[in-house]
């Protein structure tokens, strides 16, 4: 079996930090719905948690920077992978947490039949 490469696990402790954040913000959001924006913050605390969890194993075109240059490649080539992932895991502990129920306008829709059990005619 191959060895992972510093830059999947660079990408993996990103998503990793995304669903954290993302649980964190939703879980608070429940309580206070402008919570998601601390979650949110955490993303300026992306460069810690991935230093700390790789320990210098970082990917060839960052492994090189120091200082403020390396939190800032560490940051930008961590925003699409973090941001997804939080966004998704906000929605989803939201939407459990409020324990979000759908609900059908029309009793000939889909989703009407769905949750009723009928047959849908033509």
């Amino acid at each position: 079996m191959r060895e992972v490469r510093a830059d999947q696990k660079f990408a993996l402790v990103v998503y990793l930090w995304g669903a954290i954040t993302g649980t964190i913000s939703g879980a608070l959001s429940v309580e206070s719905r402008a919570a998601w924006i601390i979650g949110a913050l955490l993303y300026v605390v992306t460069d810690v948690f991935v230093k700390l969890i790789l320990r210098g194993d970082l990917p060839e075109e960052i492994k090189g920077l120091q200082g403020n240059q390396l939190r800032s490649a560490i940051l930008k080539k961590a925003f699409w992978g973090w941001f997804l992932f939080w966004l998704y895991f906000t929605m989803l502990v939201y939407t459990v947490g409020i324990h979000f129920t759908p609900v059908p306008y029309n009793d000939k829709s889909l989703l009407s039949h769905m949750m009723n059990g009928t047959n849908v005619s033509t």
